[in-house]
């Protein structure tokens, strides 16, 4: 089991993590909360729950390329230059959906540091993360999303360049980040082949 995610009765999944694989992914999902950003404000406002349907979110997407692959557009090709139509109707859409959003991805990630937070390890020894149904959905999404991100850091756009990545010398400073992209999707394979099972 250690390192990859296997079945448990009744659904779920179950992972032996150590102490340091722990502290990566804990520090990781703690980076990604703050690249998203914090979650809506406090106060009577917030508990309005009409307030919250109707409140609007940003138009324009991120500058911040990771950013970017994790609250794409809606409309048109990735990459390409949209025309006027499409402009406004990617505007309109994210609008009303990149706050849901925000939010589903920050709850994923903050399930992941819970999780993770409620493991005891010891020692040399792992720990071994249990997780319910719902707990696989979040930490899918929360791995989903560490991917996409270190994939932006890393300029891969598709397969070709992920391939001359993982030829990286050691001594390159990207190595780091790549390893972790590597592990980060073994995980993520290992969970849902898991939850197929």
């Amino acid at each position: 089991m250690a390192g990859h995610f296997e079945p448990l009765p009744g659904g779920g999944a179950a992972v032996a993590l150590d102490e340091v694989e722990v502290s990566i992914l804990r520090s990781l999902a703690v980076q990604l909360l703050e690249l998203i950003g914090p979650g809506e404000a406090e106060g009577p406002e917030a508990a309005d729950p009409l307030a919250r349907l109707f409140a609007e979110g940003p138009s324009e997407p991120p500058a911040d390329p990771a950013l970017a692959r994790l609250f794409p557009d809606a409309y048109g090709t990735p990459g390409a230059e949209q025309d006027q139509q499409e402009r406004a109707h990617a505007s309109e859409f994210r609008r009303y959906t990149e706050n849901d959003l925000r939010a589903r991805k920050r709850e994923d990630a903050l399930g992941v540091v819970r999780s993770l937070d409620s493991l005891t390890v010891a020692g040399d020894s792992a720990a071994v993360l249990r997780l319910s149904p719902d707990g696989c959905r979040q930490w899918l999404g929360a791995l989903n999303d560490l991917r996409l991100t270190i994939g932006a850091r890393l300029e891969i756009t598709d397969e070709d360049d992920g391939e001359a990545l993982f030829r990286l010398p050691d001594e390159d400073p990207r190595k780091p980040m790549v390893m972790a992209y590597l592990w980060l999707g073994g995980l993520q394979e290992t969970l849902v082949e898991a939850l197929m099972s």
